[in-house]
């Protein structure tokens, strides 16, 4: 939905045991079960991480096109799978940012599959953050990018952020109609190709 920068982690800060107790009373309260328009269910909750090699597996199922409409530009698999970068993104800090996926268990096979990740980074005036989706192809109109997309507005809230925004491009319609939907307004940027949609909240 939008180019959140991609912040690297500084493990060293979140050492201490008061934010670790705290990160995990939040964790448990964003876990959550919802189910699709075709009837699948999936349990939404904070990426974890251990989710790297879920999170490769989940950018193989991505096509360019899903790829470029997140992300502004063609990456390869092989970048969005570094190991560097999957580490950054698994590892959350919970005072900066909030991550959500859904996570599909295979009742046949017991193994877990991402099909969607929603984020949330807070911007440095410290009442401001930007959001991201991203949903596989399989699994787009689905409900499930508007449900992550919602439950990302609803942590904001929680944290009493005042201003939520993304940057979509113009040719994206389908996310510009759901974040119409969610309240959203929408800015045409001249000269640009991207739109920035803002929620106050």
């Amino acid at each position: 939905m939008s180019q959140i920068h991609e912040h690297l982690v500084d493990l060293a800060q979140t050492a201490t045991k008061k934010p670790v107790e705290s990160g995990e009373r939040l964790a448990a309260s964003l876990i959550s079960q919802f189910k699709m328009k075709d009837g699948t269910e999936v349990a939404l909750r904070p990426i974890r991480p251990d989710d790297e090699s879920l999170m490769k597996q989940f950018h193989e199922t991505l096509s360019d096109r899903t790829v470029y409409m997140r992300y502004f530009c063609s990456l390869s698999l092989r970048s969005r799978v570094a190991h560097e970068r999957l580490v950054r993104i698994c590892h959350v800090d919970g005072n900066r940012e909030a991550a959500l996926v859904a996570d599909l268990k295979d009742e046949l096979t017991g193994q877990h599959h991402i099909l969607g990740v929603g984020r949330l980074i807070k911007l440095d005036t410290g009442n401001e953050g930007e959001v991201a989706i991203l949903v596989s192809d399989r699994y787009q109109k689905h409900g499930l990018g508007t449900e992550l997309l919602r439950r990302v507005v609803q942590i904001a809230r929680d944290q009493k952020l005042c201003r939520l925004s993304g940057e979509l491009l113009r040719d994206n319609l389908i996310i510009q109609i759901m974040v119409k939907r969610l309240g959203f307004r929408s800015n045409l940027c001249l000269d640009s190709p991207s739109v920035t949609a803002t929620l106050e909240i």
